[in-house]
Formats: C-alpha cells, sequence, structure tokens
C-alpha cells in the first residue's frame, strides 16, 4: 500500500454510518491536520444508505463495500489500498472486523472495548504483532495536552510515590430509559448481546481505567467490585464501583456509572502523592490543579510553557481552550506519525507518552472480566491476570 498523491495515510471506515456520532467524531479529527483522506468503507447495515453517505463523503463508489470481508480482501489487493481501517461498530462486532484487517496486513483501529472477552482480544494483538502491523484504541482522553502534562509530573516524581488514585466517569446520558424511547445509541448499549452485561464497565470503565494507567503508569493487580442496575428493569449494569489494588499494593477507587442523574460527561481523575496531587476534570480540559504538601495548589492552564509533552499537542494559544475534536484529533497525529513512517520505511520514534496501543485495549477488557468476576463472588478480591507474553 502506498500514501495518497498528496501524501496522506488512506482510511476505511466500517460503521459510523448515519446518526452515528462516534462516526462524525472519528472523520472530524482525521480531518484537523489533514494527514488522512477517507477513501473507502462500510458505513452501516443498509446498503443504500451506506452508499448516500459515502457519496456525500467523496468516497468513490466502487470503494463503498457490501461487507466487512469484501472490503479487506479488495484493499489489501489494490496498489492504492487503504493503511487504515476504523472500526466505529457496536461491541459484539469487533473482533471479527478487526481481525480480517489485520489479517490482510491492515492497520487498525478500533474503537472500545476492543472485544467481548480476553482471549479474543489476546488473539487480536498477538495477529498485529505477527502481522507486523498497527492495533491501536481511541482512548482518546490521554490525548488532551493537560493529561500528558499530568503524566509527565508523575513520571518525573514531581508528586513523590503514589497513594492514592480516585476516578470517575460517571454520566448521566440514561438516567432515563432512553431504550424504550427509540434511542439508537441507548438501544444497543443496554442491549446484553450486543453490550455485554457490564456495559457501562465496558463502554465507560475502560476510559476511566486507562486515564489511570496513562497518568500514574500503575496496573490494577486486583479489584473488588459492585454491580447495580439504577434504571428499573433495565437489562444491563449501567453503575460500577471498584477497589482498585494497582502496583504495589496502592490503593484507589474507581465509579462508572451511566445513570448519574444530573452529570454531564462526569469524568474525573485525581492522584496523591506523598509530596502532591494533581487533579483534572474533562468538562474544564485546559486547566490541570497541582497540589503541595501545604494545600496551596496551582492551576495550570494549556498554552502556558509545560512539558514539551504537553506543549506538542497544544495547537492555539493560552487563553483559547481546547476541546474533545482536538484531543480525538492529537490520538490520530501520534498514530499518522507512526504509520507514516512504517509506509516510507523509515524507523520510528516511540514516545514514552503516545497513543493506545492493542495491548491497552487488551488490558481494558481484562479489567471487565476482573470486575464481573469479583461481582459474581460477591465483591471478592480478583486478579487481572494479563496473558503469558502480553506482560507490559
Amino acid at each position: 500500500m502506498g500514501a495518497a498523491g498528496d501524501g496522506r495515510l488512506r482510511v476505511g471506515m466500517i460503521g459510523g454510518g448515519p446518526g452515528a456520532d462516534i462516526g462524525r467524531t472519528h472523520r472530524f479529527a482525521m480531518r484537523l491536520d489533514d494527514r488522512y483522506t477517507l477513501t473507502a468503507g462500510v458505513l452501516g447495515r443498509d446498503p443504500g444508505r451506506s452508499a448516500e453517505l459515502a457519496a456525500s463523503l467523496w468516497i468513490a463508489p466502487d470503494r463503498v463495500y457490501r461487507d466487512f470481508g469484501e472490503m479487506a480482501t479488495a484493499e489489501a489487493l489494490r496498489p492504492d489500498g487503504i493503511d487504515l481501517a476504523v472500526v466505529a461498530t457496536p461491541n459484539d462486532s469487533h473482533f471479527p472486523i478487526a481481525r480480517a484487517f489485520l489479517a490482510a496486513g491492515i492497520a487498525v483501529v478500533c474503537e472500545k472495548p476492543l472485544t467481548g472477552d480476553v482471549a479474543s482480544s489476546a488473539e487480536l494483538v498477538r495477529l498485529a504483532a505477527e502481522q507486523d502491523v498497527l492495533l491501536a484504541v481511541p482512548h482518546c482522553y490521554s490525548a488532551y495536552a493537560m493529561v500528558r502534562h499530568a503524566a509527565r509530573l508523575v513520571r518525573d516524581g514531581d508528586l513523590g510515590r503514589i497513594t492514592f488514585v480516585d476516578v470517575e466517569h460517571a454520566s448521566g446520558w440514561a438516567a432515563t430509559p432512553l431504550e424504550r424511547t427509540g434511542h439508537k445509541q441507548a438501544a444497543w448499549r443496554t442491549d446484553p448481546d450486543t453490550a455485554g452485561f457490564p456495559s457501562v464497565v465496558a463502554d465507560l470503565g475502560t476510559h476511566a481505567y486507562h486515564l489511570v494507567r496513562y497518568v500514574t503508569g500503575l496496573q490494577a493487580r486486583q479489584v473488588s467490585a459492585q454491580l447495580h442496575t439504577l434504571v428499573p428493569d433495565r437489562r444491563v449494569f449501567d453503575n460500577a464501583t471498584v477497589a482498585l489494588r494497582l502496583d504495589g499494593g496502592t490503593p484507589g477507587r474507581l465509579w462508572a456509572g451511566m445513570a448519574a442523574t444530573g452529570h454531564d460527561h462526569g469524568l474525573r481523575i485525581r492522584v496523591f502523592g506523598d509530596r502532591g496531587s494533581l487533579e483534572w476534570q474533562h468538562e474544564d480540559p485546559h486547566h490541570l490543579s497541582v497540589s503541595d504538601l501545604t494545600g496551596r495548589t496551582t492551576v495550570l492552564a494549556q498554552g502556558m510553557t509545560l512539558s514539551p509533552d504537553a506543549d506538542r499537542l497544544t495547537r492555539v494559544g493560552l487563553g483559547h481552550p481546547e476541546g474533545f475534536l482536538e484531543a480525538f484529533a492529537n490520538f490520530y497525529r501520534d498514530l499518522a506519525d507512526e504509520l507514516a513512517a512504517r509506509r516510507d520505511g523509515l524507523t520510528g520514534m516511540p514516545r514514552e507518552l503516545s497513543f493506545p496501543t492493542g495491548v491497552d485495549g487488551l488490558r481494558g477488557v481484562e479489567f471487565v472480566a476482573a470486575v464481573a468476576g469479583s461481582h459474581d463472588r460477591d465483591s471478592a478480591w480478583t486478579p487481572v491476570h494479563p496473558p503469558i507474553g502480553t506482560e507490559h
């Protein structure tokens, strides 16, 4: 596969059709730095609506496919085939789609959770390594400049020894039974056959857990969890509270909820150390609060001269807040650097703080499995076991 004539990377999308917010988000983010061109896709189950959307996105008719299998085979054979496949479908279809493109030697961005179980996620990680292609998962909150700076402060020891981590992704978007009103997203996210019974853990808990891992560098070794259904007659769990035992016995707490009445997005992380602490909130993403032992708090703003990790993700100057689409675009920019280097036969320059990979997706699925297992055993402390060969 080669670059587009102008040097941009060619992308195909599976899912993300009419009415799908996540599909629009991926497409907007890819456009921001002009590193990609959308050239192929299966943009929904309805061929007519898929073709109509594809035409509006300037995708050639001969590259609008009937299904993902046909697309993977055809694009792998084309001299101008896609460099990257973006999987933006409901959870239950991630594995077969991602596997088809990885097996064809095509890099993949797969929405979270990577798959519905640990074995299939590990299989995708293994296949990506075997084919020597990238597999990435868009935990895009790690691509905010101030999250990168938070991670740098921890890595550089500014907080000292980490003593406690508190994270929550408690949203109120589904505090009412939206699934009974014809709401498309609520319908599949509360369907146990599509989203799995621990739906809230796979959907929101994996983001929160990745944020813990990304900012602190710590892994959960054991979890003690309780799952609840707060909206009556809902068929999946919509609230999770999880006690964490991180590396070295460091304690932590994770709360994931989609029925947190009155909350908007509800993502927040606080990290405490024996020298200081920090706090970041998604709804005020361009600020990072850092406190010392005396309680004195400094509020850092994106655009100040901070760490190179934060500065390289800052697009506009101090006082001009950036948000979700810019963070998503940062994810795609980091990914484009690595994809372009591989395409052009160059040696990449891996950054310590960069985009989440398939291993990060696997870690999230391991976390979901451990939380579900703990709940089933009356909140017993349950190990989070990395499969042999992926312990990094």
